[in-house]
């Protein structure tokens, strides 16, 4: 048990702390879940299989989509410009980040976080606005890609650690989570103000290399990998600390996942001895903290490193709008 705590700690603190860890998060990870799975005798043949069977379908997502986005990219641009100028500038923004959140769980959170950026490269925002759209619109895409098991690793981990079928997310989260992404979209209009002239193509995004494509979706697999040997390997310690407290108390503890990926967390924590209330809540208030800091889920990150949002820009909105939405959605969950 402490060999078990110590390496939550490391999982905990380093990608935060350390910038090699950091840039390296899917091998720090993967060695974490190797260390996690042997120190509580989880590390055998059954759980090899299930490490090395879960990750394709999410990977093959991320590739295809990869693929179909560096194929696409050119018209794409051109479907924006001429949608925005069909649309009013901040309805086409609105709509966006509905849009990219609800397809997010189909094309992945990955793939919603590169066109995300292509829009924003290709229409004209000042820095303030930028930065909100990114926020706003990485909420979306962090709650949309949990309605699905090939959305993002987060969802992955959940619907493996719990042996259910494709559409077990959208029944226990899809009332919550959908409301949310409109909330997002809404919020666009108030809080990003886009200039009225177009800039055109000039300034929009490097198509990706097939090369960077390929390593992107190997990065996913050991990511996916490593979590499922991580989320296995915590188990007694979950047993132990986590399965009796009350999902309110779980609800605000998982706003850690601010500072790291939801994902491992979920893997962390979610046990199938837990009823679903409980699960509800461990994946809400991750889903809905995941957006505050850039650390917090992979479209953030993918946007912050594209769009060179500092971690403190990052915050100074994230953090506020995080927080509210948490308040508004605990009332919502556990005092309605």
């Amino acid at each position: 048990m402490i060999g078990l705590v110590i390496i939550l700690l490391l999982v905990l603190l380093l990608p935060f702390s350390v910038k090699k860890v950091e840039e390296n998060l899917e091998i720090f990870l993967f060695i974490m879940g190797i260390a996690a799975a042997s120190f509580s005798g989880m590390l055998h043949g059954p759980l090899i299989h299930k490490a090395l069977i879960d990750p394709i379908n999410i990977t093959l997502a991320v590739l295809i989509a990869g693929l179909v986005t560096k194929w696409a990219q050119t018209p794409l641009e051109k479907s924006i410009l001429a949608l925005s100028n069909v649309l009013s500038p901040r309805i086409f923004l609105a709509v966006t980040v509905i849009i990219l959140g609800l397809a997010s769980s189909i094309i992945t959170a990955i793939i919603a976080a590169i066109v995300l950026v292509i829009v924003i490269n290709v229409l004209p925002l000042d820095r303030k606005s930028e930065i909100r759209f990114t926020v706003l619109a990485c909420f979306s895409i962090g709650l949309g890609a949990a309605l699905t098991p090939i959305g993002e690793p987060l969802s992955t981990i959940t619907v493996s650690k719990l042996d259910e079928d494709f559409f077990y997310l959208m029944n226990l989260i899809g009332w919550e989570v959908v409301p949310a992404v409109v909330l997002f979209g809404l919020l666009t209009i108030l809080f990003v103000k886009p200039h009225k002239s177009s800039h055109g193509l000039e300034s929009a995004t490097k198509t990706e290399s097939y090369k960077e494509i390929l390593i992107r979706s190997a990065k996913i697999y050991l990511f996916v990998m490593g979590l499922t040997f991580l989320g296995h390997g915590f188990e007694p310690l979950i047993n132990e600390y986590i399965l009796g407290l009350h999902p309110m108390l779980l609800y605000w503890i998982n706003m850690i996942s601010a500072v790291l990926d939801n994902a491992t967390l979920a893997a962390a924590e979610i046990s199938p001895a837990m009823d679903s209330k409980t699960i509800q809540a461990i994946l809400l208030g991750l889903l809905i903290s995941g957006g505050m800091l850039i650390p917090g889920n992979i479209p953030n990150i993918i946007a912050a490193s594209k769009l060179n949002i500092t971690s403190k820009e990052w915050a100074q909105f994230g953090v506020p709008i995080g927080l509210i939405t948490m308040a508004v959605y605990f009332v919502v969950l556990f005092l309605f």
